[in-house]
């Protein structure tokens, strides 16, 4: 992920549908389910403001963030200041991973894997979390799978009114071998009560999807072990028509 400059802003309001405590409840849940070392030190890959990363590092976790806007780390920042939570966060790209040590655990998630712009940009983060992975680490992680982005993305308009701001968000579909789709976000926020003026802002982006199969090879490519397929959201195998895969991969020792 990369700039995001006008979607930082929104990005919590857009957002606000999301249970982050529940959501790091259920990544510990698996943590745990799969012998992950509780305490451990656990990287928040795509950390975007830092919402799961201020819930895991309430569930007692060793938490370091990164991101590649700085405008979201900006307001992951802020959450720290206001908390008081001993996070770090570092600016790196993803696919250029660095890390100072190894790490116990390491969760992307809401679909962030998918914002990556080929599958070598997958694949090679993929490396990069495994080469600073512990032997017998975990690696935690959601996607969009094709089916979500043909059936359900694709060309469709959303429309969030919102008492901050007012969102377009347009999807194409492009059909391509990645199952594109590339987005489009209109933001139009109040300037002036009396007037009714609003400023817009926008931000253009893609996201890309590929058959369980491909990632499975990807993981076990970068000497991992497949330990689990979920449902997103859930403890239940995902489906045909399933819209997100969790997947849980355990460091080869």
């Amino acid at each position: 992920m990369s700039g995001y400059s006008a979607f930082s802003r929104y990005y919590d309001i857009l957002t606000g549908n999301i249970d982050y405590k529940c959501r790091g409840a259920y990544f510990d849940k698996i943590i745990r389910r799969f012998g992950g070392k509780e305490g451990g030190i656990l990287l928040d890959l795509a950390c975007g403001t830092g919402s799961l990363s201020e819930e895991m590092a309430r569930l007692g976790y060793d938490v370091i963030g990164v991101d590649n806007s700085e405008e979201m780390l900006g307001m992951a920042l802020d959450k720290k200041f206001e908390s008081g939570l001993p996070i770090q966060y570092l600016c790196q790209d993803m696919t250029r991973l660095d890390m100072f040590g190894t790490i116990d655990v390491t969760i992307c998630a809401l679909d962030s894997l998918n914002h990556l712009g080929s599958l070598s940009d997958i694949k090679r983060t993929v490396e990069k979390v495994s080469l600073f992975c512990e032997p017998g680490g975990l690696f935690i992680f959601d996607m969009n799978i094709p089916y979500k982005h043909k059936s359900i993305l694709a060309d469709k308009t959303y429309v969030y009114d919102m008492e901050e701001v007012f969102c377009v968000w347009q999807n194409e579909y492009t059909g391509d071998s990645d199952n594109r789709v590339n987005i489009c976000l209109d933001f139009f926020e109040k300037t002036d009560g009396k007037n009714e003026l609003y400023s817009r802002s926008s931000e253009d982006f893609s996201e890309i999807a590929f058959d369980k199969s491909v990632i499975e090879d990807i993981l076990t490519g970068a000497g991992f072990e497949l330990l689990a397929e979920y449902d997103y959201d859930s403890d239940e195998p995902p489906t045909e028509i399933s819209e997100k895969i969790v997947y849980a991969a355990r460091k080869k020792k």
